[in-house]
């Protein structure tokens, strides 16, 4: 009989996500939102080490100038330590882990980062275990952590429904350049959502109820076709408007992307993070010296990508 001998360190990588469409339904009686999303994992990514421990813990690194760590949890509230607790209970996994993570996804940015540390930390953890689950029975897990984690799981292009936890993949051709512009304050998804909730009881009157938020059919359309032009036509973010509202200068920083040659920009997810769609690499070079000329912080990805790997360093 072999032994299987367990790794003493696991390097996994999950991408962030742009939301290029997101239609959010009126809010549940269990206090939740369906979502209709069409996500894009795109080339920023969260770099997890996991090793052998007694108990849990967690280290961030970042080598990202614009990214403060400082309110990010290292407690049982963060999402890795999370994950890590949920797969040891599901498999009766009786040791812990040491992370250290490598965020290169803004933090509260809108773009699921913290739903990419818990995708690569149940992947790092399941191999390092040996626990020997399938993906299908990790995208379970993930489900239970974040409406968002299943998708860093599987990455590529996906339509979301149900919390946006419920996926199925969408065909997108070629590559799609995006110009990030990352703001220095972040924004809680929490406080964006309620804000949209109050918006349209304001406006009860005059705004019809969301009962079955659906993905428009132009923007798979675009996706399928590789089309970014076709693309920027269909961009939308129910969330925008309550991002706009508490944080007013996203609006200012939309404006100068375009003046500079967005195709269009869209906030990202509940923000704060505004991503530009540009036409093409040369297009987006030049946004992000545009941009960066403005003083913004500014990062350049493509997409879509893969989701959770391991990597081999």
């Amino acid at each position: 009989m072999t032994s299987v001998v367990s790794p003493t360190v696991v390097h996994t990588r999950a991408p962030g996500k742009i939301n290029v469409f997101l239609a959010v339904g009126d809010l549940q009686d269990d206090g939740y939102h369906e979502l209709a999303t069409a996500y894009q994992a795109v080339s920023l990514y969260e770099d997890v080490r996991a090793r052998h421990a007694d108990d849990f813990s967690v280290t961030f690194t970042s080598s990202v100038a614009k990214i403060d760590l400082s309110g990010v949890p290292v407690d049982d509230t963060n999402l890795a330590i999370r994950a890590a607790k949920l797969l040891a209970e599901s498999t009766g996994y009786t040791g812990g882990v040491a992370l250290s993570i490598d965020k290169n996804v803004p933090v509260a940015g809108g773009m699921g980062g913290g739903s990419a540390d818990a995708a690569a930390t149940l992947l790092a953890c399941d191999t390092l275990w040996n626990t020997g689950l399938s993906r299908d029975d990790l995208l379970r897990l993930g489900a239970r952590l974040g409406a968002d984690v299943p998708f860093a799981l599987m990455g590529g292009t996906a339509v979301g429904t149900g919390r946006g936890d419920e996926l199925s993949p969408a065909l997108a051709q070629g590559q799609f350049q995006w110009v990030l512009a990352l703001a220095d304050f972040g924004l809680s998804t929490p406080a964006v959502y309620r804000e949209l909730d109050e918006h349209r009881l304001r406006h009860v009157a005059d705004i019809s109820p969301v009962r079955q938020p659906r993905v428009d059919s132009l923007v798979l359309q675009a996706l399928r076709a590789g089309d970014p032009a076709q693309l920027a036509d269909v961009m939308h973010n129910d969330l925008q408007a309550p991002a706009l509202h508490l944080e007013p200068g996203l609006g200012d920083v939309l404006e100068l992307g375009e003046r500079n040659g967005a195709l269009a920009g869209v906030v990202s997810g509940s923000g704060p993070t505004v991503a530009f769609l540009a036409p093409d690499l040369d297009g987006a070079l030049e946004l992000q010296i545009a941009l960066s000329a403005a003083r913004l912080s500014v990062v350049r990805a493509t997409g879509p990508v893969h989701g959770a790997r391991i990597l081999v360093d």
